[in-house]
């Protein structure tokens, strides 16, 4: 299922037919999805309904039961050879994920590490690139999410807004093709909520190909360029946020949103 990647109508993700259970509980059935390049696509959905598990199957932090992944033009996990797909090794696993940055709701910073050394010690130890290279690079993602003056500091001293934007600036020093954002603010003070989907909303204007899990229905509304509905491990909505947000279809959307409108 590898495809070249000149065309610029080629979806950047594929996801085909994917499913995955847990202890004999179907968490996704059959999802199919594309992201184009650039595209910000915001997942709304109640708890459980495989949002996150999406998530974790698109960067292959979780193996799918059968489905396919497709970033790129490279099926997530696995090398094409002869005709048939053959898993890959744990660290080739671990190169190819590089592609796609993730940021958790936790912020998963190394406290004993200052905030310019949890940006740099990926790329110089993964990619081999050189420290002055990666400090220069690490100050201008500071800059852009307003943390230049704490670049010394530790994650400790930091608030947890504070401390989501440097997980974001991290995963941005691997130079991904695609961010995936599961619930970024949900850990968070709700004073703090707006800083980090401040930042979120600069990286999208970018051009960055963003896939975020999200409960923040006025970041979707505003910043997204569709949204994606699921409930029970299939989509059930898929479009922009005029269609899914204003003008629900399904019986489930509608539900949920009123809840949160």
């Amino acid at each position: 299922m590898e495809s070249s990647n000149n065309s610029p109508k080629e979806p950047i993700v594929r996801v085909v037919d994917l499913t995955k259970s847990f202890g004999g509980l179907d968490v996704l059935k059959g999802v199919n999805l594309e992201v184009e390049r650039g595209e910000v696509v915001c997942i709304l959905g109640r708890s459980g309904s495989g949002k996150s598990t999406l998530l974790r199957c698109v960067n292959h932090l979780e193996r799918p039961d059968s489905g396919a992944v497709v970033v790129d033009g490279f099926v997530m996990g696995y090398r094409a050879k002869g005709g048939k797909l053959h898993e890959l090794r744990t660290g080739d696993a671990a190169k190819q994920r590089q592609t796609v940055g993730m940021v958790f709701q936790s912020f998963n910073l190394f406290p004993h590490m200052t905030v310019m050394e949890n940006l740099i010690e990926a790329p110089r130890k993964v990619q081999g690139r050189g420290r002055d290279e990666l400090v220069g690079e690490a100050r201008a993602l500071l800059k852009d999410v307003g943390l230049l003056e704490k670049e010394n500091a530790y994650p400790g001293t930091l608030s947890g807004g504070q401390q989501q934007r440097v997980a974001i600036a991290r995963a941005l020093m691997m130079q991904p093709k695609v961010m995936l954002f599961d619930e970024p603010t949900s850990a968070l003070d709700p004073e703090l909520v707006g800083e980090v989907l401040e930042a979120m909303k600069r990286l999208a204007a970018t051009g960055m190909t963003m896939m975020v899990v999200t409960h923040e229905v006025g970041f979707a509304r505003n910043v997204a360029d569709r949204v994606i509905f699921m409930a029970d491990g299939v989509v059930v909505e898929d479009g922009p946020p005029s269609q899914v947000i204003d003008n629900p279809q399904a019986p489930e959307t509608k539900t949920f949103l009123s809840t949160l409108l």
